[in-house]
């Protein structure tokens, strides 16, 4: 099978010919029709600290069907059109993963591949409303939104939420489920484009970050927010705290702006504020995002799509930060 491997020299994605997996009891073996490319990729490659004598098969996002299945696997699966959970191994506590858990195309074999072998606990059914390419956008930026607004969130109808660093993937699902929430939601970003853009989509506003004044301008348009998702960190999160109503919930699951500045402890305990980490979710999470996906009949917004063959090009203008959506990878057939 045709699959694009981790080169162990430089840490550029190269395409070459590899076995088909083998097919484990209770797997499904999937010819992967999409995947897409996720932030976490970036971060594995950049956090790699030593060379691994395997080949390296990334991908946590991916679509297809489900051509054989392994031993004691479930006959009803045969030929289903999937999309995959990529969150493996979380555990039984819904608060927090396992310490087994991972997130798949590191170091299982993930989705820039023909096939996958996965257990079959970890397949659900294809939204009948997306092709291939889109359902390949959902999983880990659908998982993550879904849990930081529901689970950790506790989104309600007609809260005020403000969605930072709209543009990518798990930010736009956000907005998208925030908005079939019931939600008003307004956003933020650097780039005046994508801010039009996500007016487009749904937002009742949204502002520069890179404006001066910006907090305030928010605070006077919206009256401040009862939830806040965030995928930045970084020096911006004090004015979070500054646009937050009392007894608001500021959600955290990324880290692209860096390290939290100093916080005034008084602001946060006078507003009863509730500052929550979150990353990814579980089985349970993954199935009502993907129903929720059906029942609203959403769809991710698509910046762009590359051939396996191009994915290095694909992962050069994810690093850029300029894409609006998921960037897709088609797979041959």
């Amino acid at each position: 099978m045709k699959a694009a491997v981790l080169d162990q020299h430089n840490f550029t994605q190269q395409v070459g010919e590899l076995q088909i997996p083998e097919i484990l009891p209770y797997h499904v073996l999937i010819k992967i029709k999409a995947a897409s490319i996720n932030h976490h990729e970036l971060w594995s490659i950049k956090e790699q600290s030593k060379q691994s004598p395997v080949s390296i098969i990334m991908g946590s996002d991916g679509a297809g069907e489900i051509v054989a299945l392994g031993l004691h696997s479930n006959p009803e699966l045969m030929g289903q059109q999937v999309i995959i959970n990529p969150s493996i191994d979380w555990g039984n506590d819904y608060r927090t993963f396992s310490k087994d858990y991972h997130i798949l195309g590191f170091p299982q074999q993930g989705t820039f591949a023909e096939y996958l072998s996965i257990h079959e606990r970890y397949v659900a059914k294809k939204p009948e409303h997306l092709s291939f390419e889109e359902a390949a956008g959902i999983p880990l930026a659908g998982l993550t939104a879904y849990r930081a607004l529901f689970t950790k969130g506790q989104i309600r109808k007609d809260n005020k939420v403000l969605i930072t660093g709209i543009g990518g993937g798990a930010a736009l699902l956000a907005l998208a489920f925030a908005v079939h929430a019931g939600a008003e939601v307004y956003v933020s970003s650097g780039n005046d484009d994508k801010l039009a853009a996500a007016l487009r989509l749904g937002a009742k506003g949204g502002v520069n970050y890179k404006t001066e004044g910006w907090a305030e301008k928010l605070l006077k348009a919206s009256g401040g927010f009862d939830l806040i998702i965030d995928s930045a960190s970084g020096p911006g999160f004090s004015d979070l705290v500054y646009l937050a109503n009392p007894g608001a919930r500021i959600v955290l699951y990324g880290r692209t702006a860096g390290m939290l500045p100093p916080l005034d402890p008084q602001q946060i305990f006078l507003k009863q504020l509730s500052i929550l980490g979150t990353s990814m979710g579980n089985e349970e999470e993954f199935d009502a995002m993907v129903k929720f996906v059906g029942l609203h009949q959403i769809k991710p917004v698509i910046d762009s799509s590359y051939p396996l063959a191009e994915i290095q090009q694909a992962f050069e203008k994810m690093k850029s930060g300029d894409q609006f959506g998921k960037i897709i990878i088609n797979i041959p057939s």
